[in-house]
């Protein structure tokens, strides 16, 4: 009974707890239940992850309705993939959270973060596994509306101002999204995306589907973060608190990427929309100037959070260029370098929470020498830094290399030379943290400052061992990646 309801108890486990936090709304009593949740919600995605490997493809009809009459959920390859990474990074950051909301979220309003953490969850988990396409729109919804609720608990007054930027932003995006569904429905009669997809005239058909693509693909680039629609994200990362910066940054936008790949690939098909349209160009220039003009910006900031900020938008790019590939290979180092990405980031967040509990601020000029009375957290630094720069044996080595790999054999041998040269730009921006923590002299706080608690050193190394383990057990995250870009290609793996 509850193997063959995985798919729903998913989504209703997260939903049903996050009111139940309010409820009881104690702070204690509202942990608990959003830590047991999460670890819940990560065993159901395990489970799910390994019946979709023995038994393929699983489709769930809500409440026995038949599709397109009902909403199906359906997990293949990819969606369990990114359940699965998505459910553990949000135990994960609910494990590590307790110091860190202390210190930065007003006591009486911990329960109410914990019900909003909980629905944001629900949303992210909800895009990757709706076969509907309205569906989708309402849980991406969810998780941007509790995601602009959670940025504005930030402790400075800038917090507020950055969720309203990505507020407008974000609504800006969903209005391009719903407008594009609308569309699509006016043409095929259905929002079950198996079915849509058989139905759409893709091959001459109206200049209709044109408009219902671009609309789409822009709404999702905005909720992506592409460059240069990206200007939400540096602030937003910024002001947010720290826990919720390790859990958005290491979730959101790898999750509309997901959307992107499924709208584009199961939907449009990739014939459409690289062969009929130039997408295939318009990603990999978009990707490129994304790569450098964020790393570039990066090495400029002197606020260590919106470093990482910048340094993410690149990062989105490495992704943008695998997908832009357009073949197996490239898709499967677009995706794997999804979740490398996930955890080195949050790893990465993780550790400036800890900075943040212990010095007062995330600004590198009061980080001076914390490597000498915090070396755990700088360590932790450094282990990230050379997953994000992509040293070998190291996750972010894996997906780099599957990344230059696929450029050789499209015969993109100038855009893999540029790929080399922006890492580069990654080794200026993650040494200067090294070397501001390593290198120079203490100043009072830092020589005062002892070691994070253990609740979140624990954690962050859990995370950075992940790095280290995936970069040389490349059964999770290359294999099933490749399984997973199978699977959207509809190919064998």
């Amino acid at each position: 009974m509850i193997d063959f309801n995985l798919p729903i108890l998913l989504i209703v486990i997260p939903l049903m707890a996050a009111p139940l936090c309010v409820l009881v709304g104690h702070r204690r009593a509202a942990y608990a239940i959003c830590l047991l949740t999460t670890y819940a919600v990560f065993a159901i995605a395990v489970a799910l992850m390994i019946k979709v490997s023995s038994e393929g493809v699983i489709r769930y009809n809500i409440g026995n309705w038949e599709p397109p009459y009902g909403i199906e959920y359906v997990a293949d390859g990819l969606s369990s993939f990114v359940v699965m990474f998505v459910s553990a990074l949000g135990a994960m950051v609910m494990t590590y959270a307790p110091a860190s909301i202390a210190k930065e979220i007003p006591e009486s309003k911990h329960y109410l973060f914990f019900a909003t953490y909980l629905l944001c969850l629900t949303g992210l988990l909800g895009i990757c596994i709706t076969g509907d396409l309205f569906n989708l729109f309402v849980f991406l919804e969810i998780s941007s509306l509790s995601s602009y609720a959670l940025i504005s608990l930030g402790r400075t007054r800038r917090a507020p101002l950055a969720a309203f930027h990505y507020l407008i932003l974000g609504s800006v995006g969903a209005t391009f999204i719903l407008i594009g569904i609308g569309l699509v429905y006016q043409m095929t009669g259905t929002l079950n995306m198996a079915d849509i997809a058989g139905r759409l005239p893709i091959d001459h058909g109206p200049r209709t589907v044109l408009v219902a693509f671009a609309f789409m693909t822009i709404g999702l680039f905005i909720k992506v973060a592409v460059f240069p629609l990206h200007s939400w994200l540096p602030n937003a990362y910024t002001y947010a608190p720290s826990v919720v910066t390790c859990f958005i940054a290491a979730t959101a936008t790898k999750v509309s990427v997901y959307a992107l790949l499924r709208i584009v690939f199961s939907i449009f098909t990739m014939q459409f929309a690289f062969e009929q349209l130039p997408l295939r160009t318009a990603l990999m220039v978009l990707a490129l100037v994304g790569i450098f003009a964020a790393s570039t910006a990066a090495i400029f900031q002197e606020n260590v959070k919106r470093l990482l900020a910048y340094s993410s938008i690149a990062q989105i790019g490495y992704i943008l260029l695998g997908i832009s590939m357009a073949n197996q290979a490239g898709l499967t180092a677009g995706i794997s370098h999804m979740f490398n990405h996930a955890i080195i980031k949050g790893g990465l967040f993780m550790v400036v929470g800890c900075f943040a509990l212990q010095l007062g601020s995330v600004q590198l000029s009061d980080w001076r020498g914390a490597g000498r009375t915090m070396p755990w957290t700088s360590t932790a630094w450094a282990i990230g830094g050379l997953g994000l720069i992509g040293v070998p044996l190291t996750a972010g080595f894996v997906s780099k290399w599957l990344l230059l790999t696929s450029a050789f054999q499209t015969h993109h041998v100038i855009v893999a030379v540029l790929m080399l040269l922006s890492s580069l730009l990654a080794v200026v921006y993650v040494w200067r943290v090294v070397e501001t923590l390593f290198f120079s002299e203490p100043t009072e706080v830092t020589a005062a400052a002892k070691e994070a608690p253990l609740t979140m050193l624990v954690p962050t190394y859990l995370m950075m061992g992940s790095i280290l383990l995936f970069g040389f057990w490349t059964t999770y995250s290359a294999d099933l990646a490749a399984a997973a870009a199978a699977s959207l290609l509809g190919v064998a793996p």
